[in-house]
């Protein structure tokens, strides 16, 4: 059987019988050691990650954004982790409000990856463009 896995790691370089290769700390703190060659294939930095990782970030809770975005103060975060029950009176849209009165009060609303704007707006409802999507340039906001 096969896997894929997106994890984030500490590693550094370290020699076991005349092979270069990375100790790997993982973020439970067990360890293990890793070939340079499996490593470099297997493994990103978190300054230059593919869009995948980059959504595999935001949905453990990390701040992401391309590199050319990070003078700007621009980032993605995602909005809820799952569908969340909205009371009507919250919604700042009217036909949003009348369609949860219309539903007992309350509609279930999805999550959505959200941008910080370089004007200081929180944008809802952020989407990739194919440049993005291909991009290997994505990085953890810390």
């Amino acid at each position: 059987m096969d896997f894929y896995s997106t994890k984030r790691i500490s590693a550094e370089f370290e020699e076991r019988d005349d092979k270069p290769g990375m100790a790997i700390t993982y973020q439970d703190g067990y360890k293990s050691w890793c070939p340079m060659d499996v490593f470099d294939r297997d493994y990103q930095p978190v300054t230059a990650m593919s869009f995948g990782h980059a959504v595999a970030a935001l949905k453990v809770g990390q701040r992401v954004c391309r590199q050319g975005w990070n003078g700007k103060g621009m980032w993605l975060s995602l909005s809820g982790d799952g569908v969340r029950r909205v009371e009507a009176d919250s919604f700042w849209s009217k036909n949003n409000a009348e369609f949860a009165r219309e539903q007992g009060g309350h509609a279930p609303v999805l999550p959505c990856i959200t941008m910080k704007t370089a004007s200081g707006e929180i944008l809802m409802g952020w989407l990739a463009s194919q440049t993005d999507i291909l991009a290997d340039d994505w990085m953890i906001v810390d």
